[in-house]
């Protein structure tokens, strides 16, 4: 057993603390370590965690430690191995009391998760510090030399049989206030703000099959909300236009938010965190990623779609890329509802293949203990 810390700083939206919270209670949970979670907004922590206080400076929660990260940063031991999450900089004192101990510590930098073709050769790369310090570069991944993704033992088993269990969905669905209606379509949408909503709504709307659209609190309400012609959705509100149910939900905490992805026969999602979590869903899924400086980010959406659909048949795969981008150049999604359901079945059959296949590689928490126990063996 050994003490890990892990820092992350909350940048504008949840996937930093998304992913770090639920690395954090896996390595505590499953590999037995004592992990300190250092949060410099502990509000964005709560929303995940709403049993948690905003003002604490320490308290433990499913396991971990979880420290408010201020500055002056507090003295204290520094653990044995130290992540440091998405390239956020660690407090320059517990740098120093890293050099000054005299004791070997691994530093780990992890990454944002991309399908990129240099992600493998990258991983696992040191990068000298002064004092003799050892960081590396630890990169998620879906192939082979990575680090895989976040998955907990269970999560798969869970799974399945939360959607085998018809009256457990019922009651879960029913605790958000959404009764299923027979026939309809379930369709979670948890995305930044994009112009191509209403042209999707539109197609929804007109749509022979009934769709129930459940939309958790996020940015894209704001879109939502003028389509609707509204002023301000809060999470209760029902809304119908024609063929399509809309309900607002309250910000959920993830272990419920898992389930809503496991309810649902279409989860678009966004960012990294939401994103790994419909992919253990089996579903076919939808990924608004995150906009960045001069368009980079089309390429690591054009990356993870080529190896996503890269056992899919031609004519599926090229209308499920047209699916996602449409969605994320923010138009022409009134073209590519009707053309994705065309080959609806096979994208069923592919979402769940594409999970058993992820699930065969080592999570990541597993790989990073496995990086840890090798850089103990080479250091002995």
């Amino acid at each position: 057993m050994a003490r890990w810390d892990i820092f992350c700083s909350v940048v504008d939206n949840y996937g930093d603390i998304g992913v770090t919270w639920r690395l954090a209670r896996q390595l505590a949970a499953e590999q037995g370590h004592v992990v300190r979670l250092w949060v410099d907004e502990l509000g964005a922590f709560v929303r995940l965690c709403p049993e948690a206080s905003v003002d604490a400076e320490c308290q433990h929660w499913s396991g971990v430690e979880v420290h408010q990260w201020r500055e002056p940063f507090p003295a204290v031991e520094p653990a044995q191995v130290v992540i440091e999450a998405f390239a956020c900089q660690l407090p320059s004192a517990y740098i120093e009391a890293m050099a000054a101990s005299g004791t070997r510590r691994l530093w780990l930098n992890l990454e944002y998760l991309s399908a990129e073709d240099w992600v493998a050769g990258c991983h696992g790369l040191p990068s000298p510090q002064p004092s003799g310090l050892q960081k590396f570069f630890f990169f998620p991944g879906f192939v082979e030399g990575t680090g895989g993704l976040l998955r907990e033992a269970n999560l798969l088993a869970q799974r399945r049989a939360f959607q085998a269990d018809a009256q457990a969905q019922q009651a879960f669905l029913q605790s958000l206030g959404v009764i299923r209606e027979p026939g309809a379509r379930l369709i979670s949408l948890f995305a930044y703000e994009n112009a191509g909503l209403a042209g999707w709504l539109d197609a929804l709307a007109a749509d022979s099959q009934s769709t129930q659209l459940l939309v958790p609190q996020g940015k894209v309400l704001a879109n939502l909300q003028a389509w609707l012609g509204e002023v301000q959705l809060v999470p209760g509100d029902q809304r119908q236009r024609s063929n399509l149910l809309i309900y607002v939900l309250p910000f959920v905490a993830q272990d419920d938010y898992d389930r809503l992805l496991w309810c649902c026969d279409l989860n678009a999602v966004r960012g990294e965190d939401s994103f790994v979590r419909a992919q253990w869903a089996g579903r076919p899924l939808l990924w608004h990623i995150y906009p960045q400086e001069e368009g980079v980010h089309w390429d690591k959406l054009e990356a993870f779609l080529a190896i996503y659909n890269a056992d899919l048949m031609s004519e599926a795969a090229a209308v499920q890329a047209e699916f996602w981008r449409a969605w994320n150049a923010g138009e022409g999604m009134g073209t590519a509802w009707p053309a994705l359901l065309e080959v609806w079945p096979v994208l069923q059959r592919h979402a769940e293949q594409w999970c058993d296949d992820q699930a065969a590689r080592s999570d990541l928490a597993t790989t990073l203990e496995q990086f840890y126990l090798n850089w103990l063996s080479y250091a002995a």
